[in-house]
């Protein structure tokens, strides 16, 4: 693939995150028997303001993450609120059903991760 130059540009769906859990992972098994460790980080955002107010707007992003390999499992039920994070996947589009309807929500599907920092406890 070309861009407007005639250089060459790859495309990738490639996600690295580095961020704090919002709480502890969970595991879920699926109907289908599936295993999956889930939880939630808080990136920082770089301060934004929006063009049509000027107000600032959210100052973190909070990012569903989704475990699916042995090795991923493994290292995320050892993680807990609090802690600094990172992690590397891709980003994917989940679709469920709930309440008879079919919704979807992005997540990113973790490939690899570690601890970075224990969270301080109190």
């Amino acid at each position: 693939m070309a861009n407007e130059h005639g250089e060459s540009c790859e495309t990738a769906n490639v996600v690295r995150l580095s961020g704090r859990l919002a709480a502890d992972p969970e595991e879920r098994v699926l109907p289908s028997g599936d295993r999956l460790w889930t939880c939630r980080v808080v990136v920082p955002r770089a301060e934004v303001r929006t063009l049509a107010s000027g107000r600032k707007g959210p100052s973190v992003d909070v990012i569903d993450l989704a475990g699916w390999s042995a090795r991923v499992r493994r290292s995320m039920r050892t993680w807990h609120a609090g802690d600094v994070v990172g992690v590397e996947g891709a980003l994917r589009r989940r679709f469920y059903r709930a309440g008879g309807n079919t919704s979807s929500r992005m997540e990113v599907e973790v490939t690899s991760g570690r601890l970075l920092r224990r969270a301080v406890n109190g």
